[in-house]
């Protein structure tokens, strides 16, 4: 029987078997199915969906079959008529070799222990990349030297893995020498096409298939991240890869076909070159198609354990492609154990479509009514602005432009707002200088605040001082009270801001009572030489600018003397603090 003859009987078998084991699959269940196009045990299928397969990742084996048989159909060409002197003979006996461990005997080699697996590999491709640098007609010097040391770094890492195996030497970590492997292989592939187009003898056909190999390097980072991630929900992603893979398994083949220096043509007839172009489109197009998974799959893009999702940058901050992210990470948060706004069992695109009916509605109740038709665990507490604005900042923006701003821009208004409400207060002695004083709006909690401390911030029981005067205050119900080195200052009327001046003195001033509604001194404790007032810090309570110490005599006892009065302004408060030994608590006015 003629050689051709005996390779066209094998190829038709082949790819027909194949394509009869998938169809045979289809019927027989999952676990068939995966064995005839994986051409690996069934048992594996398990491990990618223990629950079956959905019909999307069905019809992608039945796609992926379908590629896999056209290249086999490829791979198993009749190798060219021609002769070879030996070292050819033995390149091409070797690249056989390489193809039939990818297809076949790489099943009954991992059955054995993984040295082994290792030691065959390294001595394989020892082999044929020295013969590489043999026959190959390089026609530089430069490349084959730069071809040799790829080689050598590739079968390098090679051989660490089977150093590893045997635990006699790690060169590194599993994914420093796998990622060096992966680079290793797109640089020596690479200069091997080079040298084949150099040489002359390769067709075509060969060159496009090694040029293709290395576009499927260039692929096999990126989506083995994807797979890692999302092979769980998207089985059918790395059976795609494995079928992609063989393009190098057919350039593999096609150069071991094409070694003798005559019989293969520089130019590939019509009907193989429009094979090859559906080869070469069904390689670059199906992974992408792959990655995308149907309409009615919840694509979870951001869940409320999301690491992106900890950081909540305003809105101004984001670029407009970045603010439907940022509303999914707060209809998904789940932070301080609060359940989240929508379920996970939505789409993006169906929280973003109930996002922008959130901003349409009128009030709480239809907010209620959409979040409960979305399976919300939590419908009755709407959803806020500052939330809504990145879905619908037109919407928003309109009533609450504050919402639009970047945090520069946010810190600037808020500096100028709390230089505008400082502008406002005045000095109500000012011909009475203090050793040091100040004056400035003091910003209360807008729901109520008990008022404001005067306390040693230094002092060790500076804690146990304000919340035993925060007691006092709310159990006798008077202005002042005091906790040692604490002095807790309520508020006359409601309000959430007042305008406070302290002023300290080496000794007491006069009284001057006149004008005043209420005033009371009280005694006070410096424990570490310090007396102040709480400053205002971001989205805080406490004074807008920076208040002096009042301990100006140092560590010791002082007096503390409070006048307040409320006028058309608002409420107005003068605190004087003076060195002072007296225990006393004085009701000056009324």
């Amino acid at each position: 029987m003629p050689p051709d003859s005996f390779w066209r009987i094998i190829r038709i078998g082949a790819v027909g078997l194949v394509l009869a084991a998938a169809v045979a699959g289809l019927v027989l269940g999952d676990a068939w199915l995966w064995a005839a196009v994986e051409w690996s045990p069934s048992a594996y299928a398990d491990f990618y969906a223990s629950d079956g397969f959905d019909t999307p990742t069905t019809v992608a084996l039945l796609v992926v079959a379908l590629l896999k048989a056209e290249l086999l159909w490829l791979i198993l060409r009749a190798p060219a008529p021609g002769p070879l002197d030996p070292r050819e003979k033995a390149l091409r006996r070797l690249l056989y070799l390489a193809v039939a461990y990818t297809l076949v005997l790489w099943y009954p080699i991992a059955l054995l222990p993984y040295v082994v697996d290792a030691a065959f590999r390294l001595a394989l491709w020892t082999a044929i990349y020295i013969l590489y640098l043999l026959v190959i007609r390089w026609r530089s010097p430069m490349l084959r030297a730069t071809a040799g040391a790829t080689f050598a770094v590739v079968l390098a890492g090679t051989a660490g893995e089977l150093l590893d195996g045997l635990d006699l030497l790690e060169l590194g970590s599993d994914d420093i020498v796998g990622l060096g492997l992966v680079l290793g292989g797109v640089a020596a592939t690479i200069l091997t096409v080079v040298g084949q187009q150099r040489d002359g003898r390769w067709s075509r056909g060969t060159l496009a298939a090694g040029w293709l190999s290395v576009g499927f390097y260039a692929l096999v980072i990126p989506l083995n991240v994807l797979i890692e991630s999302t092979s769980s929900d998207i089985p059918a992603m790395p059976v795609m890869i494995n079928a992609v893979g063989l393009v190098s398994i057919v350039w593999i083949a096609a150069t071991a076909r094409e070694l003798p220096a005559e019989g293969s043509p520089a130019n590939l007839p019509p009907a193989r070159r429009r094979v090859i172009r559906v080869a070469v489109t069904a390689v670059a197009v199906l992974p992408v198609i792959a990655l995308i998974p149907p309409e009615q799959t919840p694509r979870l893009t951001y869940t409320g354990w999301s690491t992106d999702c900890y950081d909540r940058p305003r809105f101004g901050d984001l670029k407009p492609a970045e603010r439907d992210a940022a509303f999914l990470c707060r209809a998904r948060s789940t932070q301080s154990g609060i359940p989240p706004m929508f379920p996970d069992s939505l789409t993006d695109q169906e929280i973003l479509a109930y996002g922008r009916a959130l901003c349409r509605t009128r009030d709480r109740d239809q907010q209620k009514a959409i979040l409960t038709r979305a399976g919300s665990a939590r419908p009755a507490w709407g959803a806020d602005l500052w939330d809504l604005v990145y879905v619908c900042p037109e919407i928003v923006g309109a009533t609450h432009p504050e919402l639009l701003r970047s945090t520069k821009e946010s810190e600037a208004a808020n500096t100028a707002y709390i230089a505008e409400e400082n502008a406002k207060c005045r000095d109500p002695w000012p011909r009475t200088k203090g050793v040091v004083q100040a004056t400035a709006n003091y910003f209360l909690f807008v729901d109520g605040d008990p008022g404001y401390l005067v306390h040693d911030p230094e002092d060790e029981a500076a804690d146990e001082a304000a919340e035993q005067a925060m007691g006092k205050l709310y159990d006798d119900r008077t202005l002042i009270e005091v906790g040692g080195s604490a002095v807790l200052i309520g508020h006359v009327e409601d309000v959430v801001d007042l305008c406070l001046t302290v002023k300290a003195f080496r000794t007491a001033p006069p009284q001057r009572t006149a004008g005043w509604d209420q005033v009371d001194e009280v005694p006070i404790v410096s424990r570490s030489g310090r007396l102040t007032v709480p400053e205002m810090g971001e989205g805080e309570v406490g004074a807008g600018a920076p208040m002096p110490n009042l301990a100006i005599a140092g560590k010791g006892r002082y007096r503390l003397r409070v006048y307040v009065r409320v006028a058309d302004a608002g409420e107005e408060h003068l605190v004087v603090v003076f060195p002072g030994a007296s225990r006393k608590r004085l009701q000056l006015k009324p």
